[in-house]
């Protein structure tokens, strides 16, 4: 075997054994070492963050959004309702997009008019009145969140169509306002997946 031979045939043993030894460390190794610190120290986390009802049925997950409407796509009286959302049929996690629309958009300057009506007459309230993430969908369409503002607003609504005190209503929304993170990032929020399932605990 020529000396040229010996050399690409050396090269190409220590490339093939690199390859597995970093296959088998980066690949498996790491792999395990990752899954297995998830697991451990943060298994809801890692599971993606279900979220189950009082009988231990997986209903979502607290970070993906749905909806809370009827076969006709009517909001439903007695649930407090997501922001809307423009990921396929709405919070479809395999179509995740914002409506691409800018702000001066006549498009979606009429949805936000129309979603603003309907939203006035169904709370009952002034469209002056309606915080912005009632109207507009958020840039991943998968938020789960809506402002305390846009919760509490639902309130009578959904105390009306439960046959509950609204005072009663109002304090279950303020216990589910979650805080910034770390205290200055991102605003207060409450997570209407987990807000409308202690609603559901609360009984109709």
């Amino acid at each position: 075997m020529s000396t040229p031979t010996r050399s690409t045939v050396r090269t190409t043993g220590v490339a093939l054994r690199a390859m597995i030894v970093f296959t088998l460390v980066l690949g498996v190794g790491y792999t395990a070492l990752v899954t297995g610190i998830g697991q451990l120290a943060f298994p809801w986390q890692a599971n993606g963050s279900l979220v189950r009802d009082n009988a231990g049925e997986t209903v979502g997950s607290s970070l993906i959004g749905q909806s809370f409407t009827d076969a006709s796509g009517a909001a439903l009286p007695g649930y407090f309702q997501s922001r809307p959302s423009a990921a396929g049929d709405g919070y479809d996690a395999g179509a995740s997009s914002g409506s691409n629309l800018g702000p001066e958009n006549a498009d979606l300057v009429s949805t936000i008019e129309e979603r603003k009506a309907a939203i006035a007459e169904r709370e009952g309230v002034g469209p002056s009145e309606i915080p912005a993430d009632a109207v507009t969908a958020s840039g991943s369409g998968l938020d789960p969140h809506i402002s305390p503002a846009n919760a509490l607003l639902q309130a009578p609504r959904v105390a009306q169509a439960r046959g509950l005190d609204e005072s009663e209503v109002r304090t279950l929304v303020k216990a589910h306002i979650e805080q910034r993170d770390l205290g200055y990032l991102g605003e207060p929020r409450v997570n209407v997946v987990r807000l409308n399932l202690a609603l559901d605990a609360l009984g109709s």
